[in-house]
């Protein structure tokens, strides 16, 4: 397998600066641990909006939704590129709005294939400008993936520009829905609002919690999960490290929550999926040195999560 990363530093969804600096944070901790990964693999800078940062913000509701928008369709080409040259796809992000761009990118390039979406997170990121608490675009990217605007929980009046913008990011790299909510998996997912636990219902959108996991066993539950995305042809893993315990790792991430799971469980999760021979493009987000007051721990942790699972795709 011939792998390219895909390097995204950009922080714009973000409700806090720093996540942009999370990829030079995580190539640090593999030079600490004495290994060569990022010289061992070819790799593409995606040009970024972060001097966006220093704008006033015109919409509270959907906070540079419009370079976020931009910046999506960046990590679409590169992803669609990436794919089409025969690459496997590993996307490098900063804060997890790129993931709308990600998606966007293998869709685009298997444009007839059914995607299945597995999303470890402590958040279910399933908020549109219409119900968003905070505004940020980090918080959106599997509502737009979805097409959903969940106008039943509408509580922001949200201007005429930004919802042209919103409707540009549901659509890009192809029109419309990329995923289905059946082909929606989340495994720790434990810090939500009204509006997306009313979309998680509704939607009958499966949440594998940590202790789910730890109670039934984690290869009972994550065979279930595979057997439920077997109509997919391909799958997308999204590893946001805040579903990582931040009492027991570090609370170098934008939104840290306690009670997640140790990379080991993360690991085994990816691998499993990994073996289904499904996997299309994997994703590691919102690593934010920052934040980190355990010196580099928490990109040092998603290193160690990065070449294991590299390890296990080259294997496969």
């Amino acid at each position: 397998m011939d792998i390219r990363i895909i390097k995204n530093r950009s922080d714009i969804g973000a409700g806090t600066r720093g996540s942009d600096l999370g990829i030079d944070a995580i190539e640090i901790a593999a030079i600490n641990q004495g290994s060569n990964y990022f010289d061992r693999f070819p790799y593409t800078d995606v040009k970024t909006h972060n001097e966006s940062i220093y704008n006033k913000v015109r919409n509270s509701w959907a906070k540079r939704i419009g370079f976020v928008v931009e910046q999506c369709g960046r990590v679409s080409d590169a992803v669609k590129s990436t794919i089409n040259e025969g690459f496997f796809p590993i996307v490098l992000s900063g804060d997890h709005s790129s993931a709308l761009g990600t998606i966007s990118g293998i869709k685009s390039a298997n444009p007839e294939k059914r995607l299945g979406v597995i999303w470890i997170d402590a958040h279910a990121d399933l908020h549109s400008p219409y119900t968003s608490p905070s505004g940020n675009v980090h918080g959106m990217p599997l509502a737009a993936a979805l097409g959903v605007d969940n106008l039943d929980f509408e509580i922001n009046n949200v201007s005429e520009e930004s919802k042209g913008d919103w409707v540009a990011m549901k659509n890009i790299g192809v029109a419309g829905a990329k995923i289905a909510p059946e082909d929606l998996v989340y495994f720790g997912v434990r810090d939500t609002e009204d509006p997306e636990n009313q979309l998680i219902s509704e939607l009958n959108i499966r949440n594998y919690m940590v202790h789910e996991l730890r109670y039934r066993g984690s290869e009972k539950c994550i065979q279930e999960a595979i057997q439920s995305l077997s109509k997919c042809e391909m799958i997308y893993i999204s590893f946001d490290v805040d579903s990582l315990d931040c009492d027991l790792i570090s609370k170098g991430t934008g939104t840290p929550v306690s009670r997640g799971f140790d990379q080991y469980e993360v690991m085994e999760i990816i691998k499993a999926f990994i073996q289904t021979k499904k996997v299309a493009c994997i994703e590691l987000v919102e690593v934010n040195p920052l934040l980190d007051f355990k010196g580099n721990k928490m990109a040092a942790t998603a290193f160690e999560v990065l070449d294991d699972f590299t390890n296990n795709l080259l294997e496969s």
